[in-house]
């Protein structure tokens, strides 16, 4: 590709919204809270490849492992005003060379989940990997896991199929659905992003007047066929 030079790895910049702040994850800093904020919802951890947690000093443990991988890079989603640990998300497969990363690991307690907060910190990540020069942002999960592909979808993620038998996680098959937005989606998913958020499509009472999942229906070029 004429011109083309590599995206930038993500250094651990911090992501500040309206609603949000994503920090790099630190175990001692965000272990504990976060490990609050989801007790007593082991659901949160049925398609994931680790969890549930016995207990906090566990669940610190395994952020330890997994923030220490080296083509890994996690952030805490925190409350602006308390600084508490709400979820976590991180940047996986970040291959600059190719313009190509993804975001998952992704864990949103009841605290954070259908809020404001949660698609907002999925946006910046998206507007950070787009402005550092990524072509392709990717999300990937368990097909099982229904939530995850509708979230997908709704943030205008387009649908790019099945792998089947791609994994083996927990002792159980996992196929896996793949999405993706490229920088050809971005401007105007980032259009439909700035708009679902303005304080103008909410009313005086927090209800949303467009739907995000309308806006971005327009940019996807491929739904999901589950959904």
């Amino acid at each position: 590709m004429e011109g083309w030079s590599a995206a930038k790895r993500p250094a651990g910049a911090v992501l500040e919204g309206r609603f949000t702040r994503l920090e790099t994850f630190s175990p001692a800093a965000h272990a504990a809270r976060l490990f609050e904020a989801c007790a007593g919802h082991d659901h949160l951890w049925t398609y994931m490849p680790w969890g549930p947690f016995s207990s906090a000093t566990a669940f610190r443990r395994e952020m330890t492992q997994l923030c220490a991988q080296p083509d890994w890079s996690y952030y805490a989603i925190c409350d602006p005003l308390t600084g508490h640990a709400l979820g976590k998300a991180a940047y996986l497969r970040i291959t600059p060379d190719h313009g190509v990363i993804e975001v998952g690991g992704i864990t949103f307690s009841p605290a954070l989940q259908k809020s404001l907060a949660a698609t907002e910190a999925m946006v910046l990540m998206m507007r950070w990997a787009f402005a550092n020069g990524y072509r392709r942002y990717e999300w990937k999960c368990h097909a099982a896991n229904l939530a995850s592909r509708r979230a997908a979808q709704r943030l205008g993620f387009s649908y790019e199929g099945i792998f089947r038998q791609h994994r083996i996680e927990k002792g159980r098959n996992r196929d896996t659905a793949w999405f993706a937005v490229t920088d050809t989606d971005w401007p105007a998913l980032s259009d439909a992003y700035r708009f679902w958020l303005s304080p103008d499509n909410f009313t005086a009472d927090g209800q949303q007047k467009e739907r995000l999942s309308d806006l971005t229906r327009l940019v996807r070029v491929s739904s999901d066929p589950a959904l």
